[in-house]
C-alpha cells in the first residue's frame, strides 16, 4: 500500500522546475473553513496579496484555490511579548522561519482529476504538509477555458488576475447570457465602464441581442471618459452593423452628434395602468391611487390617461356650467362615487409630471414596442438614449416597463408558437437595467415583468443584466437567480451581504471583495466562470479596438499546448 501511495504521489508531484515557484506547505484546515498554508523561510510575506491563484498537489489530484487571508504567527507566543532586536541580522535570520513564520489562508475552489480535463468542484481536501505551489498561466487557463472534444464555446477576455499581469482571463459569454446576471458596486467604482466592456463582448461574438436603457446615454455612441471620450458600442470594429440607437430626446442626441436611428414616441392610448402601477415608488403612488387607475382604464377605454391628464378640468360640483358637468366623464365618475374627487386630483397632480415628456404625444405614428421589436428580431441590439430625461426616475421607469412588458410578451408567443422548431425561435435576448433596484424592490418584484424574466431564468430566451449600487435593496429572491455577478467595491455591510447571498465561501470572499481598489478591479463569480477571480478589467482603449478590428483569434492555442506540454512532463 505504501509503495503504490508513493507511485500515485510521483505521478503528481511537481516537476523539479516548480519549485522555485513553491509557497509552502499544507500545514491545517477544512473543506468548510478553507487550508491553513504555512509559507516557506524564503517567501516574502509582502509580496503575496488577497485574490491571488495557488495550486496544491495532492496525492492524486490538483486543487486549485484562492488565497484570502494572510497572518502572522510564532511558535512561541513569548516572542510577541518579548521581540528580539530587529537590528541584529543574525538574530533575525535565526528567528525567521523557525520562531516566526508567515501563514496564508486559502480556499479550495476547484479540483483536476487525473485523466480529465474538466475542473470539479472541490469535495474534499489535500493532505497533510501537500506542497503549494503559485498558480501558472497555463494552469489558469486549464481552469478557465477547458478545451472539452466536440464542444465549441465562445470567450471574451474580461482582464488579468491580480499579481499575475499578461495573463488573461476569459469569460464564458455562452454560459453569461445564459442566466440573468447584475453588475453591482459603488457610486464612482465603473460600473459603467465594467458593463460597456461585457456588452462589447456580447455583441461582437454575436452572442445574444441586448436592448440596453441608457439612462446616461454611455453606451451607443461617443460618452466622456477620464481620459478624454470613448467609443460606444455602434462605433466598435464589427458592431457598427449589429447596434442600432434610438433616442427619447433626438435634440439631445443632435447635440452630442449621436448619430440616432430611430426616435421613439409613445402615445397616450398605448399606455396601460401596468406601465404606470410600477411608478409607485418614484412619485408616491397609493393602493387606492392604483386601484383607480385600473378603474379609469375600464370605464374611459384607451383614451383613459388622455382624458386625466387634461388641463383645468374641473369636478362635479365645481364646475358652474351644468351642461358640460353632465359630459363630464371624469366627472360622472365622482358623481357615481366610482371615485372621490381627492383621489382624482392627486393623480392629475402626481401624474401631470407626463406632461413634461415631450416623447408622450396624444398619438404615435407608429408602435415604439414593434418598431424596437422588429429591430431584435432581425439581429440587432438596440441602446435607447433618455436624453434630457435621463436624470428623471419616473421618465426611465415608465419607459423601461413600458417596452420590456410588451417585448417579452411578444417573446412569450413566439417563444410558444415554436415549440419543436429550434429554428423559428426568437434570438437570445438580454435587457440592460440601470437603477434596477427601482424595478426589483421586495414585494415589488414579483408583480413586474422584470422579477418574472428573472424567475424564468431563459426559459423564454430572454434574460436580464442588472446593473445597481445597492444589491440590498433587491428582492433576495431575484438575487438568488443572478448567474453571474461582476462584484465592484461595495462599502454598505448590507450590500456586502446581499451581493454574496447564496454563495459558498461568501465569509471569505467577503475579505477579498473588501480590499478590491475603487477603479477597474471587480471579483467575478457565478455561472460564466469556473471559480471566483479578482481581476483588473482590461482597458476599453485604442488597443482594445485595435484587437477587435484584427478579428478573432486563437488567443490560446498557445498556452493549451504548454499545459498539454507541463503535463506530459509531470508523467
Amino acid at each position: 500500500m505504501a509503495s503504490e501511495r508513493a507511485a500515485t504521489r510521483g505521478t503528481w508531484s511537481a516537476p523539479p522546475a516548480m519549485e522555485a515557484r513553491r509557497l509552502g506547505r499544507v500545514i491545517g484546515g477544512s473543506l468548510a473553513e478553507g487550508l491553513v498554508v504555512k509559507l516557506d523561510p524564503r517567501i516574502a510575506i509582502e509580496g503575496l496579496a488577497v485574490g491571488r491563484y495557488v495550486v496544491i498537489y495532492g496525492y492524486r489530484r490538483r486543487f486549485f484555490g484562492m488565497i484570502t487571508d494572510i497572518r502572522l504567527d510564532s511558535v512561541n507566543p513569548d516572542l510577541a511579548r518579548m521581540p528580539p532586536d530587529p537590528e541584529d541580522p543574525l538574530i533575525r535570520e535565526m528567528v525567521a522561519g523557525i520562531g516566526v513564520f508567515g501563514q496564508i489562508h486559502v480556499q479550495p475552489m476547484l479540483v483536476l482529476e487525473e485523466n480529465d480535463p474538466l475542473p470539479r468542484p472541490v469535495k474534499t481536501v489535500p493532505a497533510h504538509f501537500s506542497p503549494v505551489y503559485e498558480a501558472t498561466e497555463e494552469e489558469v487557463h486549464a481552469i478557465f477555458r477547458p478545451r472539452v472534444k466536440g464542444r465549441e464555446e465562445r470567450y471574451f477576455v474580461i482582464g488579468e488576475p491580480l499579481d499575475m499581469p499578461g495573463v488573461r482571463i476569459p469569460l464564458n459569454l455562452d454560459r453569461f447570457v445564459e442566466r440573468s446576471s447584475g453588475v453591482f458596486g459603488k457610486s464612482g467604482t465603473g460600473k459603467t465602464f465594467l458593463t460597456r466592456l461585457l456588452l462589447a463582448g456580447v455583441i461582437y461574438h454575436n452572442t445574444s441581442v441586448a436592448l440596453i436603457f441608457d439612462m446616461h446615454n454611455e453606451y451607443g455612441w461617443s460618452a466622456p471618459g477620464e481620459g478624454g471620450h470613448v467609443p460606444g458600442l455602434k462605433q466598435l470594429p464589427g458592431c457598427f452593423s449589429r447596434v442600432a440607437i434610438a433616442t427619447l430626446d433626438e435634440e439631445s442626441s443632435r447635440r452630442r452628434s449621436s448619430r440616432y436611428d430611430l426616435v421613439v414616441r409613445i402615445g397616450y392610448d398605448q399606455i396601460e395602468p401596468e406601465d404606470v402601477e410600477l411608478l409607485r415608488g418614484v412619485i408616491g403612488l397609493s393602493e387606492v391611487q392604483i386601484g383607480a387607475l385600473y378603474m379609469l382604464r375600464r370605464r374611459l377605454g384607451r383614451d383613459w390617461l388622455r382624458i386625466l391628464l387634461e388641463e383645468d378640468r374641473e369636478f362635479a360640483g365645481e364646475n358652474e356650467n351644468e351642461e358640460e358637468t353632465e359630459t363630464d366623464p371624469l366627472a360622472d365618475l365622482v358623481e357615481r362615487d366610482l371615485i372621490t374627487s381627492s383621489t382624482l386630483g392627486a393623480l392629475q397632480r402626481k401624474l401631470g409630471l407626463f406632461h413634461r415628456f415631450r416623447f408622450l404625444v396624444p398619438q404615435a405614428s407608429e408602435d415604439a414596442a414593434q418598431a424596437i421589436l422588429s429591430r431584435v428580431l432581425e439581429g440587432q441590439s438596440v441602446v435607447l438614449e433618455f436624453g434630457r430625461y435621463g436624470n428623471d426616475m419616473a421618465a426611465y421607469v415608465l419607459v423601461a416597463n413600458y417596452l420590456t412588458r410588451r417585448i417579452h410578451a411578444e417573446y412569450v408567443r413566439r417563444k410558444e408558437a415554436a415549440l419543436g422548431d429550434s429554428s423559428r425561435e426568437p434570438p437570445h435576448l438580454v435587457i440592460v437595467v440601470e437603477e434596477a433596484h427601482k424595478f426589483l424592490q421586495p414585494g415589488i418584484a414579483e408583480h413586474t415583468v422584470f422579477g418574472t424574466i428573472a424567475r424564468e431564468l431563459r426559459k423564454y430566451n430572454v434574460t436580464l443584466l442588472i446593473v445597481d449600487q445597492r444589491p440590498s435593496q433587491i428582492d433576495s429572491e431575484v438575487l438568488s437567480q443572478i448567474g453571474t455577478r461582476v462584484l465592484c467595491l461595495l462599502d454598505h455591510e448590507e450590500d456586502v451581504r446581499a451581493a454574496l447571498s447564496g454563495i459558498s465561501g461568501a465569509s471569505r470572499l467577503r475579505e477579498v471583495l473588501a480590499r478590491l481598489e475603487t477603479k477597474q478591479q471587480a471579483l467575478l463569480l457565478g455561472h460564466a466562470v469556473p471559480m471566483p477571480v479578482v481581476v483588473r478589467t482590461r482597458d476599453y482603449d485604442a488597443s482594445f479596438l485595435e484587437e477587435l478590428a484584427r478579428g478573432e483569434k486563437e488567443e490560446f492555442a498557445d498556452l493549451a499546448e504548454k499545459y498539454l506540454r507541463l503535463t506530459r512532463d509531470d508523467d
